[in-house]
């Protein structure tokens, strides 16, 4: 039994205490200065980037950053993964975009409201052992996803960059409106949002790194200040659009009557968060080596939104540049994160009025890098190579996510991911027909075409044999024509352990044809439920019970047995 299957057979209590352990082991002389300087780092690049990530949801920027503080404490208390920093994403950002909670009679309230029904869906998915469904997520809706995600993000910060709106229904039209009609720039917005750009672009790459990003926008800040005072320019400022408090927020409760409005767009917020975060959590192994439970992080996510949410904050989820810079500032343990969250406290609490002359063209060329950097184009290129299929998949994705709400967009995702899984399963079936050699030798083959006269044939699918994949089993199998007479069909089935009632109907039919034409259907199964399920269908009432084998350890008997009591019953016609 794994580690994982053990802790979910344990009592809560127990399990609750043990996912608090790894929080409360993580205090150690000899480790508690490098996780100091990691978590300063941290905390102070994601107070530009918490202001950030409220700037592209639509809500209060503050909102934001209340959501990095309080989703990084509460998640670090029961995540599996050392390091998976949740934060603001930006994927999760343009889902609360599209939400429309301005039509809500509290959109402040609504929004917290959304945080902890998000919070909510996320535990109930790990307390389920939800970790295991992300496998039929397949590659080419997140990359599609991920990519428009990315394009989105620049589209809709070009009115921040240049100062100037656009018209359309959507970001796709007002970012070419906004192209279109470049007289409408404000130069000095525009001066200030390229200065930020470049200087993000020439800082990461030196010994700042991501610090850079900081730096970046602290120099633009004060550029706009300069313009602002001395030009009596118009820059927007953080101040301009949100009160900046001087103290942290105080506990909020839900509003109740949003919950139905907003339960589509928590739902979608859930799964971005977890397939984000179970991206993290398989990047960037634990240091000591241990595998992460992905079903614990989705109740770690879900403790940080529903923190989150309590204390004023935006949707939160496992954020891999977060998680990468705090490894890379040479974070030891959890504790790292902790810090971080302390160190945005006190920004608050000491420095508030920095804060609110951050500028708002800073902010969106800050905002423009990251969603450059969601641009993949080697993971574009490795999905048009694997086919057509998941190439349209892929495409179809990405212009339903420029082009409709996110929420709506995620969960078409997903449905698009199933219904490729299943074309896939589907289409994998191969049925092969084993042929008994004089000398005793059996060779697999492709089956024979027809059933003809006086033979035994003897049929192994290989594969899924789910409802989708009937019609491609029926496809390949011997016909029954005017030829058959007096044969006999063996279907092993060994391994198999449902069948479901589409493919007993199939075989049922099969076996009237073949009666039809004085032939007969035998079956091979090692599974009580499979038995069960021929005979809830009718199969076995058509085939007779000395016609279905049971097999056993003994690999090839069984079937050796059918095949010897089939020339016994074609000799004795």
């Amino acid at each position: 039994m794994s580690e994982s299957e053990a802790q979910a057979k344990r009592p809560g209590s127990e399990r609750v205490r043990n996912s608090l352990q790894p929080a409360l082991k993580v205090f150690r002389r000899k480790t508690l200065a490098k996780d100091a300087v990691a978590g300063l780092v941290l905390g102070i690049e994601s107070v530009p980037d918490g202001l950030a990530s409220g700037l592209l949801a639509g809500v209060n920027p503050v909102s934001g950053l209340y959501a990095y503080l309080f989703g990084l404490a509460g998640s670090a208390f029961f995540a599996s993964s050392t390091f998976l920093a949740v934060q603001g994403t930006g994927a999760m950002a343009l889902v609360v975009s599209d939400t429309d909670l301005a039509s809500r009679p509290d959109p402040a309230r609504a929004l917290f409201t959304l945080s902890m029904l998000t919070g909510v869906f996320m535990i109930v998915a790990g307390l389920l052992r939800g970790g295991r469904l992300l496998r039929f997520v397949p590659t080419a809706v997140m990359v599609g996803f991920v990519t428009a995600v990315g394009v989105n993000i620049v589209l809709g910060q070009l009115s921040n960059f240049t100062g100037a709106e656009g018209d359309g229904n959507n970001r796709v039209t007002r970012a070419f409106d906004l192209l279109f009609h470049v007289g409408r720039f404000d130069i000095p917005t525009l001066i200030v949002a390229l200065v930020t750009l470049a200087l993000i672009i020439v800082l990461t790459r030196t010994r700042l790194r991501s610090f850079g990003l900081v730096v970046a926008v602290v120099v633009g800040s004060f550029l706009a200040w300069c313009l602002n005072t001395f030009l009596h320019s118009q820059i927007a400022v953080v101040a301009d659009i949100a009160t900046i408090p001087a103290g942290l927020p105080a506990p909020v409760l839900p509003s109740l009557d949003d919950i139905v409005f907003l339960l589509v767009p928590a739902l979608s917020l859930a799964f971005v968060g977890l397939v984000q975060g179970a991206a993290v959590s398989a990047g960037i192994p634990n240091p000591d080596g241990r595998v992460s439970d992905t079903s614990r992080d989705f109740v770690g996510q879900g403790a940080g939104n529903v923190l989150s949410g309590i204390f004023q904050g935006m949707p939160v989820g496992g954020s891999m540049s977060a998680s990468g810079l705090i490894t890379a500032a040479g974070a030891k343990t959890r504790l790292s994160l902790f810090i971080a969250s302390a160190v945005m406290a006190l920004t608050i609490l000491l420095i508030s009025g920095v804060v609110a002359v951050v500028a708002m063209p800073s902010l969106a060329a800050l905002l423009i890098m990251v969603g450059i950097g969601a641009i993949k184009p080697p993971q574009i290129k490795s999905v048009v190579k694997t086919g057509a299929l998941q190439t349209t998949i892929m495409a179809v994705t990405f212009a339903l996510t420029l082009l409709v709400p996110l929420q709506f967009a995620v969960l078409v995702g997903v449905g698009l991911g199933i219904i490729l899984f299943v074309a896939q399963q589907s289409n994998r079936l191969k049925v092969r027909q084993i042929v008994y050699e004089p000398d005793g030798r059996r060779r697999e083959t492709a089956p024979v075409a027809v059933v003809g006269a006086e033979q035994v044939i003897v049929l192994q699918p290989y594969g899924s044999l789910f409802f989708a994949s009937v019609p491609v089993f029926e496809s390949q199998l011997p016909q029954v024509d005017a030829t058959t007479r007096r044969s006999v069909v063996i279907i092993r089935l060994r391994g198999v352990d449902q069948i479901g009632l589409s493919l007993v109907d199939a075989l049922r039919r099969y076996a009237r044809m073949l009666g039809d034409h004085g032939s007969r259907l035998a079956v091979i199964t090692t599974s009580d439920d499979v038995v069960a399920q021929m005979a809830a269908g009718g199969l076995i009432a058509e085939i007779t019970e000395d016609a279905v084998y049971r097999g056993t350890e003994w690999v090839g008997a069984t079937t050796r047995k059918a095949y010897e009591d089939a020339e016994e019953w074609i000799d004795a016609r």
